[in-house]
């Protein structure tokens, strides 16, 4: 026999004990034994008479319980156990609320106190009325796109989709009375942080761990974040690999998309939105890392979470708006997909890692694909182009090209490198002003979302400037 989760060993009582009883009654119950070593070894009470009436009155009077208290005897020695049972409701010991985890009595304090007082009413954070907020407060657009998710999904009756913002919120259960719940600023909120410190996310590039190269936040309604930081990952982050099938190029990315996605909704859904922090991913070249300060149900272990499970979200309300809108195809089967397309996509299983005041998933490349991805340098601020750029104009001559090209690759190389992107870029900008982002993406065989982002940094650098309207403007370079 040891001390165990449900166990405590005493040598001689102190009122200060009180608490180890406050820390049972608010978890799974429990017993005190008192006159007992730490190594189990029975030394027996003095007062055990005295002891066994003004015990049970102390726990009444103090925590507002009742215990029982009985008297055994073993090797000669008077022994007390006190039995703890659970209790449904908080449990105080002069305000302060005290929780027995594994072999060891914590006081609750914080994110940590205010879940337990949620769990013990029945309550789930996101599920809380907040007072501060109100249908304007809504971002109309928000409320539209989840429509035209849900529609496209057919998990919402057409009914309702068509019927009042009012009535949608209903229907998704973020009313309470007068008041709209939580998750409602989180799913559609002009300005969720107004509300909620932290809902946002985290983007960086690290070449090692101190070293961050660039990084980006992602504010907005939980929908737009996801969006767009799936939008980022892909245009900006994330390393592909190229091959040739005949005269087809084809780029692959080092880790599959469609894993990343879950990972980063399953990070937003089950988020613990009471610690105030950002969800956090880190990308590397060989590895990918994404962290939520959330935590694993009560009770699982990692192991648990790997195979076959129930659902248990964490914020129900947010998980049944996602899967509503169809970014869930159904709870409890997001980390066997995540298992499914990195074994398919031929990448190590992720690691899953609890310890870290968080939940953290690490995806690795495959090093084989690394290998071959840092030889192409395909990341799109590192590629290489063809010798000679090609005029957008079909009607120039090729003498004409060659001399045109030539002399804007010489005058871009004075702050930029012809060699990178942007130089270019910045090269057929002076041949053709009016160019625009799908024409320069055809040019250098990059993505939209590519060139999106090296015109973003050159403008923001002072480089170039856009004049005109968004179709029919033109380029000035400034430098």
């Amino acid at each position: 026999m040891s001390e165990h989760q449900q166990r405590e060993w005493k040598a001689v009582w102190r009122d200060e004990y009180l608490k180890w009883i406050c820390g049972f009654a608010n978890a799974e119950g429990g017993v005190l034994e008192i006159g007992r070593s730490d190594a189990g070894e029975p030394l027996g009470v003095a007062d055990a008479a005295r002891l066994l009436e003004e015990i049970p009155n102390k726990v009444r009077d103090v925590l507002g319980i009742m215990v029982d208290v009985n008297l055994r005897e073993e090797a000669g020695k008077a022994l007390l156990e006190i039995v703890v049972p659970a209790y449904p409701s908080p449990v105080s010991y002069k305000g302060e609320y005290h929780y027995r985890s594994g072999s060891t009595k914590q006081e609750l304090k914080g994110a940590a106190l205010s879940r337990f007082l949620l769990r013990k009413q029945g309550l789930h954070w996101d599920g809380v009325p907040l007072p501060g907020i109100t249908l304007d407060d809504c971002l109309p657009a928000a409320l539209q796109g989840f429509r035209t998710r849900a529609a496209r999904s057919g998990r919402v009756d057409d009914a309702v989709l068509e019927d009042s913002d009012t009535a949608l919120l209903a229907s998704l259960q973020l009313e309470e009375g007068h008041y709209l719940k939580r998750a409602t600023a989180l799913l559609f909120g002009t300005q969720p942080e107004h509300f909620v410190s932290g809902a946002s996310i985290k983007i960086g590039f690290f070449v090692t761990d101190d070293d961050l190269r660039y990084q980006d936040q992602i504010h907005g309604d939980l929908f737009s974040q996801v969006e767009k930081t799936l939008e980022l990952l892909h245009s900006k982050y994330l390393k592909a690999y190229i091959r040739y099938e005949g005269i087809q190029r084809v780029e692959s990315y080092l880790f599959p998309l469609l894993a990343l996605r879950e990972a980063l909704l399953n990070a937003v859904i089950h988020k613990d939105y009471a610690s105030g922090i950002p969800i956090q991913i880190s990308v590397y070249d060989h590895q990918v890392v994404i962290w939520n300060p959330g935590q694993l149900p009560e009770h699982w272990t990692q192991q648990q979470l790997l195979t076959k499970h129930p659902s248990h979200p964490f914020n129900p309300l947010l998980a049944s708006a996602f899967f509503r809108a169809g970014y869930v195809e159904s709870w409890g089967r997001g980390i066997e997909k995540i298992l499914s397309e990195c074994r398919k996509h031929g990448i190590p299983v992720p690691l899953f890692d609890s310890s870290m005041s968080g939940l953290m998933i690490t995806f690795r490349a495959d090093p084989g694909q690394l290998a071959e991805a840092l030889g192409e340098e395909v990341r799109l601020d590192l590629e290489e182009a063809p010798t000679e750029l090609p005029l957008i104009t079909q009607e120039a001559t090729q003498e004409a090209t060659q001399e045109a090209t030539q002399e804007a690759t010489q005058e871009a190389t004075q702050e930029i490198s012809s060699k990178t992107v942007q130089g270019k870029i910045l090269a057929l900008l002076r041949q053709q002003p009016t160019t625009t982002r799908r024409e320069l993406a055809t040019q250098l065989g990059l993505s939209a979302d590519g060139i999106k982002y090296h015109l973003n940094k050159l403008r923001a650098a002072g480089v170039i400037r856009h004049v005109g309207p968004t179709k029919n403007g033109r380029w000035e370079i400034l430098k």
